[in-house]
Formats: C-alpha cells, structure tokens, sequence
C-alpha cells in the first residue's frame, strides 16, 4: 500500500488530454482558459467625468481667489453617451458634464456639481478659488490599456471576469473542453427510491458528485447501478467507453476486498500504464486509480461509504482534473487547532472540521466528532477538511494544521 504523496506522483505523471474548444465569453463561468487573455482596448475608452459638475481648464483659475473671482461661461451640456466635440473653446468657458460624459480635449478637470455657485441665470459659473488638475476625471487606459493581461492561463472564470470580458470587448475565448465523466454505484444495496426498506441504501455518492458537475469542471454522466454479479457488464462498459468521449469512469464502492468487490479485478483485465490499489488514508484506504495505456482514459474507484467517496472525490480527483486542465495545484491555507487529536502514525487523516476566525482575526479549526465514514451530519456541520499528515500521533491545541476549503469556491466557509 502506497502513501498520498506517493499517490500524487502517480496521478501527475498519469494526464490524459484534454482538448480546447472556442465558446462566448459571456458563457464561460468555470470554463479554464487555456491561453492569457490580452486586453484590446483601452478602457476608459475615452477621458470621462467621475462626478456630475462643469469642466473647466485649471489654467484658468491659477490667479483666482476670494479677492479675485471670474465669472465662466456654459457652452453646452454633454451627458453620457453625447458626442463631447466642440469647435472652439475661449478662456474662462466651461461645459457642464454628468458622471461618464467624454471630456472635451480642453478642459483637465472638474468641479463637483456641489460646490458651483451659479449665475445670470444659470449661464455662468462663478468661481473664486484656484482648481487643481485631472480632478475628477477617469482618464481614457486608466484602468486597461491595450495589450495589459486581463487573465492569465489556467484561471478558473468567474464572474468577475466575464464583466471583464464584456467591458473590453473580448467576445470570443479558447478554453478546455469538459471533462466527461462517467459515474457507476455499485451494490444490491443501492437504491433510487425514495422509500426503502432497513436493509437498502438510498443512492446518495452520484447526487453528491452530479451536483458538483452543474457549477464546476466538468460533464457528468450516470452510468446507473452496477449489482453484485455485474462484473461482465461492467466490463463492457469500459470497452464500450473506451470508443466513446468519455475521458473518465469513476465508480462508488466494490473496490475494497470484499466477496462482491470486483471492480479492482475487472480493471486488471485492461492493459495498463499506471495503476494503485490502496492509499494510506482514512477515510477512503481502499481507492483505486487507473491510467488505460496509450489512451485518453483514466479510472477511479472511490468506496462506497458516503464520506470516504466524498474525501476520495475532493483529494484525488479533484487535484486530477485540476492537472489535465490546466490548471495550477492549489496550496492549503493553515488554522490553528481547537482542540487535540490522536491518529494513526502511518496514515493521513482527512478530518471533516469547522472553521471559525477569532476577535483578532487569527483563524482556527475545530475536528468535529463523528469522523466515521457513514456519518453524513458531521459533513453537514463542517465548512472545511482538516488535513492531519502521517508520521504523526498526537496533535494539540494551538498547532497549525493544513486546511482545504469546499471544492465549490463560491461557498462562504464562515457561515
């Protein structure tokens, strides 16, 4: 039985292809772009106003103050979206301007619609004090300029970024496909009812890993229930696979060293490039992983245990994918521990815990109990897993520990 770091190793040098394709930027929240996304324009397009008010050119009021006023003359109105050209401007004149109005080339600065003193019927301003330049004003490329990197490659897209996207023009992006992955339960036991008797379980592990495809990275696709003597048929299904556009077959459970567990011996059969059966963790010892030789195909075996299944998903698959699309590894964040724990020497402990940020703003995890791999409600109560390595036993209060968030990013792990 190999270690995780080990496993990791595997998993890396085992990439499959994924090929790119060009989609609507307005239509790739979590797509990965696989090349830098330049800008091609500026943005501001154009020198607008930040504030409603009257530009001026400050040049104009270098000798102004109380003692000294000067009357401007308003030569027109330009809102947003006006044409700002103006044939000829003569000192001490002005326009008035509203917030995102183009300034004409010469004025340099504005004055806040607050502070204007009007006169002779609002056809004239008055002012008695020097105004500094560029006041007020977004100067055109003052946020993008033409060829600045919007994103580089590899970035998950969020929705921050197709604002980008559509602010700066950038209607069309090349990004990876989706992945497709095909999901089998196994087990007599497994059912989709709703109502079933003491000695069924209703099939939860493909909901759990469906719901993560519809807001994530890749394409899911139900293979349905595989049953105990299934073995042949599933067979098959990887034969059949193998001339399809499935990328990757993950099944839930039958992997372990069971009488009906024959997913391990059934993988066996097919010619190979990189393969383990076994990893010490807990939970989720029994996973199995699988690289079809000379092909574009990868397998996983995740047990059927609902959080082994779960844990084996975010610390196996998860980094897999995140690898053949592009993307970099992500990196812990650390939290000191509430409370002591003890494990296993030998093996990594992937802990359903609770997250919380102290009055001062130090963060810190709490291992919640109930850690065994069938329960569900310690899962629901946690906001994040608590990686405790191997080599050691005893981990006390206040020591920093290795935390990863939730796969889905937009969830608020303080909450």
């Amino acid at each position: 039985m190999i270690n995780y770091n080990q496993a990791k190793k595997i998993l890396i040098k085992s990439k499959i292809e994924i090929k790119n394709e060009l989609i609507n930027s307005s239509k790739s929240i979590n797509r990965i772009n696989v090349l830098d996304i330049y800008c091609t324009v500026n943005y501001p397009a154009g020198t607008n106003a930040a504030f409603d008010g009257f530009a001026i050119n400050s040049k104009d009021t270098n000798k102004l103050n109380k003692n000294n006023s000067q009357k401007f003359k308003i030569l027109k109105t330009i809102s947003a979206g006006d044409n700002p050209k103006i044939n000829l401007v003569k000192k001490y004149e002005t326009v008035e301007v509203m917030t995102g109005a183009l300034i004409p080339k010469d004025f340099d600065t504005i004055i806040p619609i607050e502070k204007i003193i009007f006169h002779s019927n609002n056809k004239f301003i008055n002012i008695n004090n020097r105004i500094k330049k560029n006041q007020h004003i977004r100067y055109a490329g003052s946020d993008y300029k033409k060829k600045d990197l919007v994103i580089k490659k590899g970035t998950i897209i969020q929705p921050s970024h197709v604002l980008a996207f559509k602010t700066l023009g950038i209607t069309i992006i090349k990004v990876k496909k989706k992945p497709n992955i095909l999901f089998f339960s196994t087990g007599n036991e497994i059912s989709n009812n709703k109502n079933i008797v003491n000695w069924k379980v209703r099939n939860s592990n493909s909901h759990y890993i469906k719901s993560l495809s519809n807001n994530f990275l890749f394409n899911f696709v139900d293979g349905g229930i595989l049953r105990d003597k299934d073995e042949k048929l599933f067979k098959k299904k990887i034969e059949k696979s193998i001339k399809s556009k499935i990328d990757i077959i993950i099944t839930s459970g039958a992997v372990s060293a069971g009488k009906h567990d024959f997913v391990p011996s059934v993988i066996k059969k097919f010619n190979l490039s990189n393969f383990f059966k076994g990893v010490l963790i807990r939970p989720g010892k029994p996973i199995l992983f699988a690289k079809l030789k000379g092909l574009d195909k990868a397998i996983f075996g995740l047990p059927g245990n609902p959080i082994s299944s779960s844990a084996c998903f975010r610390f196996f698959v998860y980094p897999y994918l995140l690898n053949i699309l592009g993307i970099k590894s992500e990196k812990p964040f650390k939290a000191k521990l509430k409370n002591n724990y003890f494990k296993s020497k030998k093996v990594i402990r992937f802990l359903k815990a609770r997250l919380t940020s102290t009055n001062d703003g130090k963060l810190e995890i709490q291992v919640l109990k109930g850690q065994e791999s069938f329960r569900i409600k310690s899962f629901v109560e946690s906001n994040v897993w608590g990686l405790f390595k191997h080599g050691q036993t005893k981990f006390t209060k206040g020591e920093l520990i290795e935390c990863y968030s939730p796969i889905l990013s937009n969830i608020n792990i303080f909450k």
